[in-house]
């Protein structure tokens, strides 16, 4: 049995924007995006109050440049795989999806729990990529959705590792709430959780993004010790207690130094 994260995606279109247009093409970007099974274009202007005929010249754009595809039997509109790629962060010219393919492998068969890459996408983390675990009852995301940096692993160990005047503009722009009891929804809670991060070298989620679920995850750095992105494993919280957290940390800094080795080699 496998248990799917989802996450809602705001589709927002305000008049007030210096583009309208890009405000509308980013809606149906994101309302298509949503759905794994895609949607009509008349889902499309229910979803985003887009007029049909801006709803099908968007649509019919994104499909000529690469970034959606349109069924021939069901005519339903689903996002390809260019626009996550286009976000991979890269260095010298390497893909971070394939660099840490064999280390999310590696990881994968250490932990026999589902493995992540996240990486920061404006205030925001997306999963990059994912690895499915071994075990028969298993914690599964989805690519590309956009999960809050502080309420998950990963995303506290690209926010531990950034910067400090790269942090404290993500706190000017973010509002912290709580998702579960345990959240870092506070400012001084989440900068100790971080420290403590920096200090152990990986990130723990004790079930504060979604109850039930726990995380541990460890930064990949590039050439001048910048967060490219992070390594996680996701469990069920029965399968992940207190005494397992330092192996799987230890784990997931291990996955995440080969694949900065093969981003620099």
């Amino acid at each position: 049995m496998t248990t799917t994260i989802t996450g809602p995606v705001e589709a927002k279109i305000d008049g007030d924007l210096p583009s309208s247009a890009a405000a509308k093409t980013m809606a149906v970007i994101e309302a298509v995006g949503r759905m794994a099974t895609g949607l009509t274009q008349a889902e499309v202007v229910q979803q985003t109050g887009c007029s049909a005929n801006l709803a099908f010249r968007v649509l019919s754009t994104l499909v000529s440049l690469g970034y959606m595809v349109r069924g021939e039997e069901d005519r339903r509109y689903k996002l390809t795989s260019r626009l996550i790629e286009s976000c991979q962060p890269r260095s010298f010219d390497k893909s971070l999806v394939l660099c840490a393919h064999a280390a999310m492998q590696w990881l994968r068969d250490q932990s026999r729990e589902t493995v992540q890459l996240m990486i920061r996408a404006g205030n925001k983390g997306m999963v990059l990529e994912q690895v499915s675990g071994l075990e028969a009852v298993q914690v599964m995301g989805r690519v590309a959705m956009r999960i809050p940096l502080y309420s998950c692993a990963p995303g506290k160990a690209i926010l531990a590792a950034s910067s400090e005047s790269e942090l404290d503009d993500w706190l000017a722009d973010t509002s912290l709430k709580k998702f579960t009891k345990n959240t870092k929804a506070t400012r001084n809670a989440l900068l100790n959780d971080l420290q403590r991060i920096r200090e152990r070298g990986y990130a723990e989620d004790w079930e504060e993004g979604i109850e039930g679920i726990r995380c541990v995850a460890a930064p990949i750095l590039d050439a001048y010790q910048r967060p490219v992105g992070a390594i996680t494993v996701m469990s069920p919280t029965k399968r992940l207690p207190q005494k397992r957290f330092a192996e799987l940390g230890q784990w997931c800094i291990e996955a995440a130094a080969r694949t900065r080795r093969e981003l620099l080699s």
